[in-house]
């Protein structure tokens, strides 16, 4: 048999190391994860604020998707006195 990539060989997609299962094992043996306490910080009314606050700071990332970068396309070409006038005419419009 030659070395190299064999169909079938080596860790499945997906199955963690034995590492990264021991390590899950225990977070679940204690019943709470890293979040779940920073969000218990976070809930706790008679928690100080500064740390209710750097509670909230690092759990946001892993409760809320960040905001894209959205381009703005901005016409060049028109001149401030014309954009002024339409401005002033929608506006009279509405009044």
């Amino acid at each position: 048999m030659k070395g190299g990539a064999r169909e079938g060989a080596g860790r499945k997609p997906g199955v963690p190391n034995k590492v990264t299962a021991k390590r899950e094992a225990e977070i679940a043996e204690s019943g709470l994860t890293p979040l779940e306490y920073m969000l218990s910080i976070l809930r706790d009314e008679t928690q100080e604020v500064a740390a209710r606050f750097e509670a909230a700071k690092q759990a946001a990332p892993y409760c809320h998707a960040k905001l894209a970068a959205m381009a703005l396309e901005v016409d060049v070409s028109a001149n401030l006195a014309s954009i002024i006038a339409e401005a002033r005419a929608r506006v009279a419009a509405v009044q």
